[in-house]
């Protein structure tokens, strides 16, 4: 399925002026507070009507403020996923993901339950209330009322904002496998990168209502020029790589990826299992010759290919290895002690332990099994 948006709204001193195409996989809407994320789901969830627009779903327009269509929110067959979960308190889990049914006709029902409840791991909490539940299950349980509605459409507005990062880690694994296995757009509301840098099929990066990138999440959170909006700090790559040997003596990983093999700490999943890797900038040491006797274990050869703009005592690079993407943050004095420049090999040094839980993606079962 495919989503078409094309906005335009004045709040009082702001504007929002946002055109994209999303399909299937999870678009995140990413950028700081403030810059319209919210607005612009309202507007697609029918909450907020623009002074002018189009939003269409696989072809059926749900707004178009020219042709005086405007779908009302019910009818428009969206699911909507809030910061809170927003559950019955007297009803049960089983309950509560039931009810989402009642809003979609019996024709248009294509999920189950039994799906669903598998799906986001809630089979022990189904006759549970949510009074009993913790932060991540009942976020889990919103979802799945979500989807029990059948949408054509699912947006989430910032749902683990009001987790911490215990539930945050338990939750985001079902995250990634609705992403990988419900066939809908998803737009997904962050302005944390780490989510965005896990979840994400592409993104669509706001700043002060206006769009001011769309594409692959490793395209869009690499570019140099856009290291003001989505955030220096936590700025790096993202790469997709596969599980090709574990190493039990030493719990560590290698995965076979483009960039060439990389050392991790021990991960719970099979060889072969697609893993998705964020390397931070700020955790990427650079050599102009091979080093030796070092403790790190990842070293990928790759050439200069780009020197960000600036004056300030930091520089960020970008890398070129066997034609991905890495980002380094290093000193001006190291580059110019390396007489680093464009087209210079170089070699690339990362840590095994720079790799936690919040930079590997995984996908598939998010228990972990092997």
């Amino acid at each position: 399925m495919t989503l078409e948006v094309d906005v335009a709204h004045r709040l009082g001193h702001f504007t929002l002026a946002a055109k994209f195409t999303a399909e299937s996989g999870l678009t995140a809407l990413f950028g700081r507070s403030g810059a319209g994320k919210t607005s612009l789901i309202n507007v697609i969830a029918g909450l907020l009507r623009p002074e002018r627009g189009r939003v269409a779903v696989e072809g059926q327009v749900l707004l178009d403020t020219t042709a005086g269509v405007s779908v009302p929110p019910h009818r428009r067959r969206i699911g909507y996923v809030f910061q809170e979960a927003r559950l019955f308190p007297h009803l049960t889990v089983r309950q509560n993901l039931l009810y989402g049914r009642w809003f979609t006709p019996q024709a248009a029902r294509r999920e189950k339950l039994d799906h669903v409840v598998d799906l986001l791991g809630l089979a022990h909490l189904v006759e549970r209330r949510p009074a009993g539940l913790s932060g991540g299950e009942k976020q889990r349980v919103a979802l799945g009322r979500a989807l029990l509605t059948s949408p054509r459409l699912l947006l989430m507005d910032e749902p683990l904002a009001s987790l911490d990062s215990a539930r945050k880690d338990e939750i985001l694994p079902y995250i990634e496998r609705l992403r990988d296995e419900v066939r809908i757009p998803i737009i997904y509301v962050s302005h944390a990168v780490p989510e965005v840098a896990r979840l994400a099929t592409t993104v669509v990066l706001l700043s002060d209502g206006k769009v001011e990138a769309v594409g692959p999440v490793a395209a869009v959170m690499s570019r140099l020029d856009l290291f003001p909006l989505t955030g220096r700090y936590e700025a790096g790559a993202v790469l997709e790589g596969t599980v090709a040997a574990h190493d039990d003596a030493v719990q560590l990983t290698t995965l076979a990826a483009a960039v060439g093999p990389l050392r991790v700490p021990r991960l719970a999943l099979p060889v072969g299992s697609p893993v998705r890797v964020r390397i931070r900038a700020r955790d990427v040491m650079i050599a102009v010759q091979r080093p030796e006797g070092l403790s790190a274990l990842n070293l990928l050869e790759g050439r200069v290919a780009e020197i960000a703009a600036g004056s300030g005592p930091i520089v960020e690079l970008r890398l070129d290895c066997s034609g991905e993407t890495l980002l380094a943050r290093i000193t001006r004095q190291s580059v110019e002690r390396l007489a680093l420049a464009p087209g210079k090999p170089v070699y690339a040094v990362i840590k095994s332990i720079a790799f936690d839980r919040h930079s590997l993606g995984v996908a598939g079962s998010p228990h972990g099994e092997e």
